[in-house]
């Protein structure tokens, strides 16, 4: 959390606002209402966005052979400047290790 903090995002943890195991339509649930974007790991946050027909939340999906906090900051470093604009407006987007993928909410 420092880390995007420390590049001018607001960010929190999902158990600064919901129990520990809270079930992944709650997360998005309060993401929307806050205006967050879920940056997550777990693909099953792209499937309950993508048949949600809504513009909000927007999620980043790291999908990156190494879970290395220095490799996760480094890309996030990267890509968060690149896809500012689309999160903003409402998307999903894909992080893998060679390339980056942004498709705009809702999705049709």
């Amino acid at each position: 959390m420092e880390f995007l903090r420390g590049l001018g995002h607001d960010a929190i943890r999902v158990t600064d606002r919901l129990p520990r195991h809270a079930a992944d339509v709650d997360i998005l649930s309060v993401a929307a209402t806050e205006d967050r974007v879920v940056l997550t790991q777990d693909l099953d946050f792209t499937g309950l966005v993508a048949t949600g027909k809504q513009q909000k939340p927007s999620l980043i999906i790291l999908r990156l052979g190494s879970p290395s906090v220095e490799h996760v900051n480094g890309i996030l470093r990267s890509v968060l400047p690149l896809v500012e604009e689309a999160v903003r407006a409402g998307a999903i987007v894909s992080v893998d290790a060679d390339r980056v993928r942004v498709r705009r909410l809702p999705i049709q």
